[in-house]
């Protein structure tokens, strides 16, 4: 059987890398997952392992596996030209795995994969695969037609010029650093039960932000974060800073304005679990899209066939 082990990103103080017979291990998160020699890839021997060196940890456990000898490393890398691995450049995929760079596609056409992290995955399941399919175009097609996840940036639909894309799956700053990062002018639900940390790492990208509008638990100590920085609305709960949303994102004289909810917090303050708040979400906008100037999310820009996201723990 091939064996495989994927490695995305990792912080020092967490467990093995998640391991795969065949198939595809699960991505990997800061602050949680980190392999090392002697938990990481044990199961391995004779298959390859993928890892993503854009972090420091992640390099170096690469340097020690190649060192090691004891399986093949494919280095993956998004803004990194590699000379052996797998790399993205400005959203085009190479393959340098085992020949010169080779250009693959641009995965920026993928409509249901925005962003560099969805792009490490991209070029993460492509070497986690490869060595099983004869004509890699056949890999390309399929991360190409990838159809989405429910509530990671899962684009629910248009009323007006207005888009709404659920990233309810981002119950921390981490996570919402990703989401925010994809779009330039940006109309952002955040708040709920604050995570240790709250969203002051999220300055970099408070340029993005036309206005935010701020709800549950944390909405207040959001509110001083964003003081002075970026305009914030208190809105207390979902339906509210929809509504407010939408008016002013219609309203805005920006091109192609993004309602994203992506709360950078746990759900359970107002909500049973992040896929309760996504679901309240969808059909807020779908409500919105049924009245008169309501567009409909189709294949081409939202939910059409987008399964629901894996059983996990919740948040």
């Amino acid at each position: 059987a091939v064996k495989t082990a994927l490695l995305a990103r990792s912080a020092p103080g967490g467990v093995a890398a998640n391991q795969t017979t065949g198939g595809v291990a699960a991505n990997q998160t800061p602050g949680g997952v980190a392999a090392d020699s002697t938990n990481g890839t044990q199961g391995v021997p004779g298959g390859h392992v993928v890892i993503g060196i854009d972090d420091s940890y992640s390099a170096a456990i690469c340097t020690q596996l190649a060192a090691r000898g004891v399986v093949k490393v494919v280095a993956v890398s998004v803004g990194k030209v590699l000379g052996r691995g797998i790399f993205v450049i400005d959203g085009h995929l190479f393959d340098a795995w085992d020949r010169s760079p080779t250009e693959l596609g641009d995965l920026g056409k993928a409509a249901h994969l925005p962003g560099a992290h969805n792009w490490q995955n991209a070029a993460l399941a492509y070497g986690a695969v490869r060595s099983l399919v004869h004509n890699p175009r056949v890999i390309i097609d399929a991360i190409m037609g990838f159809p989405g996840l429910a509530h990671r940036l899962e684009e629910v639909g248009r009323v007006g010029k207005v888009r709404f894309v659920n990233d309810s799956k981002a119950t921390n700053a981490d996570a919402t650093a990703c989401a925010l990062v994809c779009y330039p002018d940006i109309f952002w639900i955040a708040g709920g039960r604050a995570k240790e940390g709250g969203i002051a790492d999220l300055a970099p990208y408070f340029s993005r932000l036309r206005r935010a509008y701020l709800i549950g638990e944390a909405a207040q100590s959001f509110g001083r974060t964003l003081a002075g920085k970026v305009e914030a609305v208190q809105c207390g709960t979902l339906d509210r800073a929809l509504a407010a949303c939408l008016s002013d994102a219609a309203a805005s004289t920006v091109p192609d304005p993004v309602v994203l909810l992506s709360p950078a917090c746990d759900s359970r303050d107002q909500f049973r679990d992040f896929e309760h708040r996504g679901d309240v979400f969808r059909a807020a906008v779908k409500a919105m899209m049924d009245a008169p100037g309501g567009v409909a999310a189709d294949s081409t820009n939202g939910t059409q066939g987008a399964p629901e996201g894996p059983k996990e723990a919740r948040a």
